[in-house]
């Protein structure tokens, strides 16, 4: 045994508590168990044939060195066109646009630029997993609030009154994940106020914006000028596109916001995967309608389980954006809902992901989250077991 190789070394960790995600935890005790997977949040089904095509003849053309850090030029004017048709907001992509390795890249990016040590960050609990290291990462600290069941709205008399000299900014997510809640225009209005009262920072997490139901709309912060101007939004291809894979995202922001995050975001990936860019240009200018189609596509899915699932002792919570559905499990187990999720990927073949690890303070509700982006025989085989307890 070589000891250089094997000896110890004394490293001082940077992020002590982190562990393994619970999405790699569930999605490798699916595998293992051969349980269906409605855990990790990834679509089952494949992207448009369109944009297949698409990015493959941006291979075969040669289009596969460096992008421009920034992104390609005809990919940065789509998402141009798509802000302002989405959100009437004129937009520049050399100004306010800056495409991404993956949504998550964006946030961190983000985060990096706007916190500072010694800076609080307020998030709303359950918040993704990829929040509170970045915010540690940069020397700040994540103030909790907790939304609670089963609507998880925003308290925002007690949001005020966290709100102090070294609160910075404020990280939000609508459609939300993991509840499938949607922020309000009168969220939107209150956020504002506050931001501009106490001169805060935004960082809005709006990758699942496209996918929204029973008529309701998106209220992105590009909706509000004032809002928009201390804030940047992120977005993301591949929930847009059936294709996480590719990890493809953007952040839209004011010129002098994007600057900053353009001095980071240079050192992180410096640009993303050039044929997709390429793909996903060509896909936004010649099939919109496939964005105008998603919130039918999916609450498609949504409601198909939903009623598939009505005879179960599951309590079905409300779920108005994003791919995932929560289910309340009081009536079926006393276990935690990370002990219930073991169980019932073991012994019924389906694996769930438990709302706890996206909580900072120990919560007891029994409450788990199923992704509903799948195949109709997926969710039908799903329903079938989780009906029988």
């Amino acid at each position: 045994m070589n000891d250089k190789i094997h000896g110890q070394v004394n490293l001082t960790s940077k992020l002590p508590q982190v562990g393994t995600s619970i999405f790699t935890e569930m999605s490798q005790l699916a595998g293992k168990l051969n349980a269906l997977n409605l855990s990790q949040g990834f679509p089952e089904f494949e992207m448009p044939e369109f944009l297949k095509s698409a990015v493959s003849e941006a291979i075969e053309q040669g289009k596969n060195q460096y992008a421009p850090s920034f992104g390609v030029p005809e990919l940065l004017e789509q998402i141009t066109q798509l802000v302002l048709r989405q959100y009437q907001l004129p937009v520049t992509g050399m100004e306010n646009i800056t495409v991404t390795s993956g949504a998550t890249e964006a946030l961190f990016v983000a985060i990096q630029a706007l916190v500072k040590t010694g800076d609080e960050v307020i998030v709303f609990d359950p918040a993704y997993d990829c929040y509170e290291p970045a915010v540690n990462l940069a020397g700040g600290k994540c103030v909790h609030l907790s939304l609670n069941a089963p609507d998880y709205r925003v308290d925002w008399q007690g949001v005020a009154q966290v709100i102090n000299s070294k609160t910075r900014a404020i990280i939000i997510n609508s459609p939300h994940n993991p509840t499938g809640s949607l922020l309000t225009d009168d969220d939107m209005l209150a956020l504002q106020q506050l931001a501009c009262e106490h001169n805060l920072f935004v960082i809005s997490d709006e990758v699942y914006e496209f996918i929204t139901f029973d008529g309701k709309t998106h209220q992105s912060v590009m909706r509000y000028p004032e809002l928009f101007a201390r804030s940047m939004v992120i977005s993301s291809f591949g929930k847009t596109f059936h294709c996480t894979g590719w990890k493809l995202g953007y952040c839209v922001a004011p010129s002098a916001l994007t600057v900053e995050f353009r001095k980071i975001h240079q050192y992180v990936t410096f640009s993303s995967f050039t044929p997709a860019q390429v793909g996903i240009s060509k896909m936004l200018q010649a099939h919109p309608e496939h964005i105008e189609q998603l919130p039918a596509f999916y609450q498609q899915k949504r409601d198909y389980l939903v009623s598939a699932l009505q005879d179960s002792q599951f309590k079905i919570l409300p779920c108005h954006g994003t791919y995932f559905l929560l289910l309340d499990y009081s009536q079926i187990s006393t276990l935690s809902d990370r002990e219930f999720c073991h169980w019932l990927a073991a012994e019924v073949g389906v694996a769930a992901i438990p709302l706890s690890p996206f909580y900072a303070e120990p919560t007891t509700d029994k409450v788990i989250r199923l992704c509903f982006a799948k195949n109709e025989q997926s969710l039908k085989l799903a329903a079938e077991k989780l009906c029988q307890l």
